[in-house]
């Protein structure tokens, strides 16, 4: 008789894959460590929660829930495609941006590509890549950032696709419009670049690359974007790909047809017209930002200059000690030594008092 063994049967590329290891409940935790009220500032969601006009929207769409959501989401698209001048057939909606970065690549890439990606870059990035078996090429950081020359010159014969996060997560860093428009310019027609802006919305309008424009001009340009930050529905997840319409006609082909739920859709179409609540979330983050930065400038503490809604702190070679030391404390923020950042902790921008209270726990582990 054979022993049965599943790893013998999946695919090459899942088999070394570790799982994305998300953090445990906050009441789990609480009940591990006998606190209660911890303050989680280790996903960089939006402190302010859902805003008052998703909340009456949500309540209205209950009612409609025995029935499938629009598999389409054409109001979604309509209302996605009438704020940024887009055509409805330009847009790939998802379950959350790591749906559509997930779905870019499984339409495009195979076992015989390469897929480069930056040092530091968001974890989704090579976790897809291995998974269908290709190869993945990660380019040493620059500053901690995407160092865009050196990603031109890995580009090979097999090369498929390039991922850019502009901000990039875990490590905040930001390109410019120069320096991006510079390198599409030089980026071969058939190797699709994937422009991850899950964090654009915290970028000063002034700022902002024109990247759906650009879409216009470089075919092989993908943007992905999410709900889950500024607008504050990460736990709906919604998000979206903005893309040639022939990419984005391909991609709903190998799209499931209800990735998206009803609550969802309906959340993300009222979200996109709340203007009062993404400017509040915007100004919550720049004062958070500056509160965090005059500690670690007060304690000498080096970090990363950052364009999203969360700092990544260098602590010391001893990082993971207070990581539990600050979870003992109550505050849960993030370790980044899978991020090949051993020395650092990412710490997202809550509430003026959660982030005070973060400031008196790690003040309390200096001193000590």
């Amino acid at each position: 008789m054979t022993t049965f063994d599943p790893m013998q049967l999946a695919n090459v590329g899942v088999r070394n894959l570790q799982p994305y290891q998300a953090g445990k409940p906050i009441e789990e935790l609480e009940r591990e460590l006998g606190i209660r009220d911890i303050i989680k500032l280790a996903s960089n969601e939006n402190p302010l929660g859902l805003s008052s006009k998703v909340r009456a929207a949500l309540q209205d769409t209950l009612a409609g829930l025995a029935r499938y959501p629009d598999a389409n989401g054409f109001y979604l698209k309509s209302k996605l495609a009438k704020k940024f001048a887009l055509d409805t057939a330009q847009i790939t909606l998802g379950n959350g941006s790591n749906d559509v970065l997930e779905l870019i690549a499984r339409t495009f890439v195979n076992a015989e590509h390469e897929v480069i990606y930056s040092q530091h870059a968001f974890v989704v990035y090579p976790l897809v890549t291995q998974a269908i078996g290709a190869k993945g090429v990660a380019v040493p950081a620059k500053d901690y950032g995407h160092d865009l020359d050196a990603m031109l010159a890995a580009i090979t014969a097999k090369t498929r696709m390039i991922f850019i996060a502009n901000p990039n997560n875990p490590t905040g860093t930001f390109l410019t419009t120069e320096a991006i428009a510079a390198f599409l310019a030089k980026v071969p027609e058939n190797v699709l670049v994937v422009l991850d802006e899950a964090y654009s919305e915290y970028v000063a309008e002034a700022e902002r690359a024109p990247s759906f424009e650009w879409v216009q001009q470089y075919p092989n340009l993908v943007v992905s974007r999410t709900f889950s930050k500024a607008y504050g529905l990460a736990g709906l997840r919604a998000g979206y790909m903005v893309s040639h319409p022939a990419i984005a006609d391909l991609m709903n082909r190998a799209r499931q047809p209800f990735n998206m739920n009803s609550l969802s859709l309906r959340a993300a179409e009222v979200a996109l017209d709340d203007d009062d609540y993404l400017q509040q979330s915007v100004a919550v983050n720049e004062a958070g930002m500056q509160q965090l930065i005059e500690f670690c400038q007060q304690q000498g503490l080096a970090y990363i200059p950052s364009r999203g809604n969360f700092l990544t702190i260098e602590v010391g070679a001893n990082a993971s000690e207070v990581y539990q030391q600050l979870l003992h404390a109550g505050i849960i923020v993030r370790p980044v030594a899978g991020y090949e950042l051993p020395r650092h902790l990412r710490v997202s921008i809550g509430l003026p008092e959660e982030n005070e209270a973060f400031i008196q726990a790690m003040q309390k582990i200096i001193a000590g």
